[in-house]
């Protein structure tokens, strides 16, 4: 369980509040859908890496590759709440409330300075650069809260079907929902 572990770059921690699934050819979500990509491999395994992306050309976002290698599974880091390096996360945020400094994937990267120059870096190991630390205590399961994936549209147009984001209930720094919509095919 991602939820309440700590996710540690340079200066900067956050403790994981907000997280998402992606399951590669199960998921017509996941970057991971049509198969093994140059920009995809490191999604295929092995686990307890991170796959950075740009999302719209704007963010970074980051992953934990979750899946044994060969198996395209990955968790979206959506939010956290930042509880070492606030000034640093400021320098690098600018002057935001303090929810909302890692509060959604684009800013939670921008929050720790991950960029694609950390796509596929190990997340355990004594060499790690970024690294995820266990909770000192484990999250009350009656705080997990689960619904549709935010942006993420699923066969039926809802996202009802993949209902595979994760939050903590009562987090000031959990994102906003925003329901997916279908995508519409220009001619």
């Amino acid at each position: 369980m991602l939820l309440g572990t700590r996710l540690v770059a340079g200066d900067v921690t956050l403790r994981l509040t907000e997280v998402e699934a992606y399951w590669g050819g199960n998921d017509p979500g996941s970057h991971g859908y049509r198969g093994m990509t140059p920009r995809t491999e490191v999604m295929f395994g092995p686990p307890g890496h991170l796959y950075v992306y740009r999302s719209y050309g704007i963010h970074w976002c980051a992953n934990v590759v979750v899946g044994s290698k060969g198996e395209c599974a990955a968790v979206l880091l959506r939010a956290g709440e930042v509880v070492r390096g606030e000034e640093t996360a400021r320098e690098r945020r600018g002057d935001v409330r303090a929810r909302d400094l890692a509060r959604g994937p684009g800013r939670l990267t921008r929050a720790l300075g991950l960029t694609g120059e950390h796509d596929g870096s190990a997340l355990v190991g004594s060499r790690a650069p970024i690294a995820l630390v266990a909770p000192d205590e484990p999250v009350d399961p009656q705080r997990i809260r689960t619904g549709p994936r935010v942006g993420v549209s699923g066969p039926g147009g809802d996202g009802a079907d993949y209902p595979w984001r994760f939050w903590l209930d009562g987090e000031p720094t959990v994102s906003a929902y925003r329901p997916g919509k279908p995508r519409v095919r220009r001619g």
